[in-house]
């Protein structure tokens, strides 16, 4: 498993015998999952979902916390959850920096302790309101002195509004991850590494875009840009004169309002090229800054995956074979588990699934 960029409570650091829920916090949802360990391999044992109030959060910052705070509140008593460990996930277009780095070879111990001098250079905030992790990738070539980073930042002030949600709705964080690893690790769960192939995991949700490249498991290029399925569902309320809820449910084919969902495909996929122009911008500019290798395959996973015909208008547009990625492969479902909703809401449950593999001693 790719075990990349964590922050551990200090005071957490044991999970005991429990394992623990994932939590992710979404613009339109928050789902929650577990996994379990056993003798037949990993077993999903929980997944759920609630939807968020419109503008509770808004590009990974946390505008209403009481509104978050009870849709957590509320997911958690209804599946009787008795005080869990958590897992949770952050995102921010503007409060979070991953950025790849060749540095001097050095030990693991060593780069922690000099990690803050090493990022300063690299980190657009005052480097004491972050909080920093790292991933040594390699060698920079076979038999350099250099070797290959990938550096994380996330704003404290962030972490810290997630973290008083969970709290707040009675559950205790112990690991706070990105959604950009999250989906590499339920992707290499689920396929595998697709060696010496480069493939890029594209996660769409309402108001943001997560893509990360990889080569065999090594990420090469990660950006977060502010856009997503929010250009749907404006698009929709405009054209057809819906609230935001309805737009919502309207494109997950419901009919809403006499308004039939084969009859919003045109406008959803219209207002789908911004997606994928901003979605092609970012592939330009990995070309003609990192590696000119060509993409083999985009695995598609978000919110946005569930909107019939946009995987395959993606391919078109971009040139590039898309599959949306199924984060139940490679799981044993529990009989507590609705089978329906797993098969419903594959693609939004895959941050929530990837964040279920991590344990307690991963780096």
């Amino acid at each position: 498993m790719t075990k990349i960029f964590f922050f551990v409570k200090k005071d957490s650091m044991f999970f005991g015998k429990e394992i623990p829920i994932s939590v992710d916090i979404g613009s339109a949802y928050i789902k929650i999952a577990r996994i379990s360990e056993n003798r037949t391999g990993s077993e999903l044992t929980l997944f759920d979902y609630i939807e968020m109030p419109l503008g509770t959060i808004v590009d990974g910052i946390i505008e209403d916390k009481g509104s978050a705070t009870q849709a957590l509140t509320d997911l958690v008593q209804k599946n009787k959850l008795k005080s869990p460990n958590a897992i949770l996930s952050v995102s921010g277009h503007s409060s979070v920096i991953i950025k790849k780095i060749t540095i001097p070879k050095m030990k693991e111990e060593d780069l922690a302790n000099s990690i803050k001098f090493e990022a300063e250079q690299y980190i657009p905030f005052d480097i004491n309101d972050v909080n920093i992790d790292f991933q040594i990738t390699g060698d920079t070539y076979q038999g350099s002195d250099q070797m290959d980073v990938v550096l994380i930042a996330v704003k404290k002030s962030i972490v810290k509004d997630y973290l008083d949600v969970v709290e707040s709705a009675g559950l205790t964080p112990v690991i706070v991850d990105l959604p950009h690893f999250a989906v590499s690790n339920i992707f290499e769960h689920s396929y595998g590494l697709f060696e010496n192939e480069t493939i890029a995991l594209i996660n769409i949700g309402a108001n943001s875009t997560n893509m990360n490249i990889l080569k065999n498991g090594v990420p090469l290029f990660t950006r977060d840009t502010p856009i997503g399925s929010i250009v749907h569902s404006e698009a929709l309320m405009q054209e057809f004169d819906l609230t935001a809820q309805d737009a919502e449910r309207l494109k997950r084919g419901l009919t809403i309002a006499n308004v039939q969902p084969e009859n919003a495909e045109y406008t959803i996929i219209s207002a789908s090229e911004e997606i994928f122009a901003d979605v092609q911008r970012s592939i330009d500019f990995f070309r003609s800054s990192v590696s000119e290798e060509d993409i083999s395959k985009i695995f598609l996973s978000g919110g946005v995956a569930m909107t019939k015909g946009f995987a395959s208008v993606m391919a078109e547009r971009l040139l590039i074979p898309v599959e949306i990625i199924n984060p139940f492969n490679n799981l044993k479902i529990s009989d507590k588990v609705d089978e329906t909703m797993t098969r419903q809401y594959a693609s939004l449950a895959t941050v929530a699934i990837g964040l279920s593999l991590r344990r307690p001693g991963d780096r």
